[in-house]
């Protein structure tokens, strides 16, 4: 499957998809001005990718599928995406594909970190928290 790719800018984040890498990334600011420009292809690709998993899983327990989320800041309306998307990993996971989800953030940005268990909460789904300290970054 062809990988989603979206370059950040100021206000979007970069977006890598990469099934062949195990490299699912999403970094930066989430502020777009039409945010459904920006999420719907993500989402779309998404169904796509969970479709061809039913032909073929490569992931395994010891090979989960990794998507990491290091977003900086994000706005309510890429909030109601981010659930989407965790709905979409959730899914997945219920269906026999192994997922992890990990949740970077600023050691000392608290807000970032309960927006994070707040949508773990909403989406019944677990996040591994990884704190950033400045020599992370």
């Amino acid at each position: 499957m062809n990988s989603f790719i979206h370059h950040a800018t100021d206000i979007t984040p970069e977006i890598i998809l990469s099934p062949g890498e195990n490299k699912f990334i999403i970094s930066g600011n989430s502020a777009p001005e039409d945010v459904r420009e920006l999420y719907y292809p993500l989402i779309d690709w998404l169904k796509e990718f969970a479709s061809s998993l039913k032909q073929n899983n490569p992931y395994t327990d010891k090979k989960p599928l990794l998507f990491k989320l290091d977003l900086e800041y994000f706005n309510s309306s890429s909030a109601k995406f981010l659930f989407d998307i965790f709905t979409h990993l959730k899914e997945l996971n219920n269906e026999g594909v192994p997922v992890v989800i990990e949740w970077h953030y600023d050691a000392e940005d608290t807000d970032l970190r309960e927006a994070g268990e707040d949508l773990a909460l909403l989406c019944d789904i677990d996040l591994k928290y990884c704190p950033k300290t400045k020599t992370d970054k």
